[in-house]
């Protein structure tokens, strides 16, 4: 099961961590874990790219992913930050809503 948990901080996305694998197909044709990656990488990489902020990134071979949001960034940067991983947060809900068995989202 891929465990993906969200830490806010008042009301904002300070940080989350994604782990483990889905296991609901083939390794290589797995459509949960392809779709958890797409997301979430994509989410990362725009931050960067648009925000022009280095953001703490921990990533192992193993599905596991921490990615933290750093404290002394500008307010437009953050705001702009925490809509990317915002909308990144709606659409790992929805990949849970419909493969629950594979997937679990927490907030914290």
């Amino acid at each position: 099961m891929i465990k993906i948990s969200i830490s806010k901080e008042q009301n904002q996305i300070k940080s989350f961590e994604i782990s483990g694998h889905a296991t609901s197909g083939p390794y290589g044709y797995d459509l949960v874990c392809a779709a958890v990656s797409a997301v979430s990488f994509g989410a990362v990489n725009a931050v960067i790219r648009m925000c022009k902020i280095e953001l703490h990134i921990e990533q192992l071979d193993s599905g596991y992913l921490y990615v933290e949001i750093p404290n002394d960034i500008e307010p437009e940067i953050k705001r702009k930050a925490q809509l990317i991983f915002g909308a990144m947060y709606i659409s790992l809900q929805t990949i849970e809503q419909e493969y629950n068995q594979f997937i679990q989202t927490i907030e914290e």
